[in-house]
């Protein structure tokens, strides 16, 4: 296996670990709920562990496709696991949020939703012969689900100082841009749906 594909498979096997520390509750581990604290600004040290590892795990993302393409790596495994590494890591950490109680379940239903329905796609177009290679939206929709997951894993920091929500603002961004490029990878690709086929 190359070092692209055990880069990618390490992201996959990060999410259980940042999952544990955002959701499991052991109060007897005495620094896991202890609070930092700066001014009005509150964040548990769990959540911050459960931060750093989404924002490791999501880094790494770019990493291992320049890998692959640069040195020539690109594999049928790699293909297939990246996406799907993307996929489980935003689906499991905005559960995650839905579950703390720091982002609505509607938004999350639809980012989720709109993943599954371009990797549908992209099957359909792979079945056709076709590859649907990402978009400029596509990767706009990557970059701001990152940055809006993580602002609302960090409680808001450093905005929280400034009464100014930049976390909410961020996903409700993050939110219509999925959807906007949902609907433009539909358009764009709205040959390779052959109802008569169906």
């Amino acid at each position: 296996m190359n070092l692209p594909n055990r880069i990618t498979l390490l992201r996959i096997f990060m999410i259980p670990l940042m999952l544990v520390f955002l959701l499991v509750d052991l109060d007897s581990v005495t620094w896991w709920s202890y609070p930092l604290t700066w001014g009005n600004y509150t964040l548990p040290m769990n959540h911050l562990i459960g931060a750093f590892l989404f924002i490791l795990a999501a880094s790494t993302d770019g990493i291992d496709g320049y890998l692959a393409r640069k040195n020539n790596m690109v594999t049928n495994l790699g293909k297939l696991l990246d996406p799907l590494a993307d996929k489980l890591l935003v689906s499991a950490v905005l559960i995650s949020l839905v579950a703390l109680g720091k982002c609505d379940a509607w938004i999350a239903v639809v980012i989720i939703s709109r993943e599954f329905a371009v990797t549908g796609l992209r099957e359909v177009a792979l079945l056709e012969g076709s590859v649907i290679a990402a978009s400029k939206w596509g990767k706009a929709k990557t970059i701001t689900q990152i940055i809006a997951i993580s602002a609302l894993l960090l409680n808001n920091f450093p905005f929280a100082w400034v009464n100014f929500r930049f976390d909410i603002v961020s996903i409700w961004l993050a939110a219509i841009i999925t959807i906007y490029s949902g609907v433009d990878y539909f358009i764009k690709n709205k040959n390779i749906i052959n109802i008569s086929k169906i």
